[in-house]
């Protein structure tokens, strides 16, 4: 049961991206539209990654097993196939979670015209992942671990980031 409730580490970006590109599509629907019933599934998504990676989620699955392997093959996308440290992407879901949350209870006690304003730093978090690669949650985890509050051992990897940078040939070792 335990491996079930579990995280993948590492995470291929692609499919990180593909789920964002996702995200983005369904707030930006719900916010031109109107149609607040997507905060469901939305949600529900969210939550799904957080407990279990992509094994609950539909958009998890679909990005994994047909989205990621067809950009592996496509030229132009071939680039966002790399592998990232799965804890920060777990802790951006959890974060995703937590607005799709706020959204629909700031919705339910204080209507729509309060609760649409709360999605925009996630379209933005998301927008930000999907088109250009860069994880703000990923970011916001790496300064806890700095200031000690997410221990080392969640993720050595993101504890040592020289390691990376030098795999991307960033920095030299």
């Amino acid at each position: 049961m335990k491996r079930f409730f579990s995280f993948p580490n590492p995470v291929n970006d692609a499919a990180a991206r593909t789920v964002a590109l996702g995200v983005v599509t369904m707030t930006i629907t719900v916010l031109v539209t109107g149609w607040v019933w997507i905060l469901i599934p939305l949600t529900y998504g969210f939550l799904a990654r957080v407990l279990a990676g992509p094994k609950l989620s539909p958009l998890g699955r679909f990005a994994v097993s047909v989205a990621a392997p067809r950009i592996a093959k496509t030229p132009a996308f071939a680039h966002w196939e790399r592998l990232v440290p799965g804890p920060p992407k777990r802790f951006a879901q959890g974060i995703g979670l937590a607005f799709t949350t706020a959204t629909v209870i700031t919705w339910a006690t204080a209507g729509w015209g309060a609760a649409r304003w709360i999605l925009l730093p996630l379209l933005v978090a998301a927008s930000l992942e999907g088109f250009a690669g860069y994880c703000l949650g990923c970011t916001m985890f790496g300064w806890l671990m700095k200031w000690g509050l997410v221990p080392a051992s969640v993720c050595e990897e993101c504890a040592d980031l020289t390691k990376r940078w030098a795999r991307q040939g960033l920095v030299n070792t």
